[in-house]
């Protein structure tokens, strides 16, 4: 029987999650922020404590290490475990502190450094599944880290597993920690080759039993508004300010559809993230996210024009939109490799738990993967309200997060 105790990975993950590893979205140096390399470190250092001695960490925060193969079968293909080691940039990650709620009772937990933050089951009914068990939260001022904190702890206890129970068959098995995730930029420097994966499991999902196949494809999109200047004391029917043509635009966009807030399940939307400028010159930044590279095209279409009319009404303005694609939907190649899928439905099911298929409004760095050779759906770990002061997480959906990466390397071996 697979068991991997919920007290020990959650002192794991408590462990790790003290160390602030926020990225940085304005940097452009890798990794992003220097901080996310003193978690590589001490992944490295215990993953050589394990006795896996093939670990090394880089210059850009990227961390390897392999357990090699104990099965007589040859033919095994190489399989990769994936977290990543950064925290969102949308709340704090500095000086997280978090508490194991051992034996959750049901009842409101509020945060002790801020009393304002109540974690209430009537807003996250999946504490519902978690009553008599642990549940970790921050202290109310910063987020947690559970994104993607679980998934590191989950890979690293698993490979305990391996380590301490040699009995288990499984073939090569791949372990890679990511940093600048959360910006984008989890695979910008990652050596595929040293990786040397044939498939992959990112460890960055929801509710136990989750499995994620398919996700957003995604662009970004960039306005640039030119506008006429002249000196502001003598600007009457000759200024043109491009910060006013930009508001305009954001005016026009549509208020009840198309965006973040006002879509669900598969509809796909367009949001301004940033605007920066001067009267004379201004730019608006959007990311555009749908299922389909048709449905993509056509919000592209849209955006455009949207913004073409409105400039048109400041005679004299001038703009210029540009796209650029920054991941694609990932199940376009994992509907080549069913098996993939299949095996992590199966070792779900081996770990006890109903399997749910979803499709992530987003991205994971299994989206690029997928694309650079290494097919790679995204698995449970349990995170939920991320990047958020409420965010929380069962200490046994990170345990069976873990059972099932054992499973899924024993199926593997099993199947080949």
């Amino acid at each position: 029987m697979i068991q991997i105790s919920p007290d020990s990975i959650a002192d794991r993950f408590m462990r790790y999650v003290r160390i602030d590893t926020q990225s940085d979205p304005n940097s452009s140096s890798h990794p992003s922020s220097g901080k996310q390399k003193d978690l590589s470190k001490l992944l490295h250092r215990e993953l050589l404590g394990m006795g896996i001695t093939n670990a090394s960490t880089d210059e850009f925060g990227y961390v390897y290490a392999s357990i090699p193969s104990n099965s007589d079968k040859k033919n095994i293909p190489a399989i990769c475990f994936c977290a990543h080691i950064d925290t969102a940039p949308d709340c704090s990650g500095t000086d997280v502190k978090p508490i194991h709620h051992r034996y959750y009772d049901g009842k409101d937990i509020v945060l002790p450094d801020d009393p304002s933050q109540v974690l209430r089951m009537s807003d996250s009914p999946y504490l519902k599944n978690h009553v008599n068990s642990g549940v970790i939260t921050a202290g109310g001022l910063t987020l947690l880290g559970a994104d993607d904190k679980s998934g590191v702890a989950a890979i690293m206890e698993a490979a305990m597993f391996f380590i301490q129970n040699p009995a288990v068959k499984h073939g090569d098995i791949r372990i890679l920690f990511t940093p600048d995730e959360e910006i984008g930029q989890g695979t910008a420097k990652v050596d595929m080759q040293k990786l040397g994966a044939s498939f992959g499991y990112t460890l960055d999902g929801g509710e136990a039993g989750d499995l994620e196949d398919e996700t957003f494809s995604a662009d970004g999109a960039l306005v640039a508004i030119q506008g006429v200047i002249v000196h502001p004391g003598y600007a009457k029917d000759k200024m043109v300010n491009a910060l006013k043509v930009a508001g305009a635009i954001l005016d026009a966009l549509p208020k009840k559809e198309w965006s973040p807030e006002t879509t669900e399940k598969r509809e796909g939307f367009v949001h301004p993230v940033a605007v920066n400028g001067i009267a004379e010159k201004a730019t608006i930044q959007f990311i555009v996210r749908d299922f389909t590279v048709a449905g993509l095209q056509q919000h592209h279409q849209r955006l455009k024009k949207i913004a073409e009319d409105t400039v048109a009404k400041f005679p004299g303005a001038t703009m210029e939109y540009t796209s650029q694609e920054q991941y694609r939907n990932m199940k376009e190649v994992l509907d080549k490799y069913p098996q993939v899928v299949a095996y992590a439905e199966e070792a779900i099911q081996r770990a006890g738990l109903t399997v749910r298929k979803e499709s992530i409004r987003g991205g994971t760095d299994g989206s690029r993967f997928s694309y650079m050779g290494m097919p790679c759906p995204n698995i449970f770990t349990g995170m939920q309200n991320i990047h958020s002061k409420l965010e929380w997480i069962g200490t046994k959906d990170m345990a069976k997060a873990a059972e099932t990466i054992v499973h899924l390397s024993m199926i593997w071996e099993e199947r080949s």
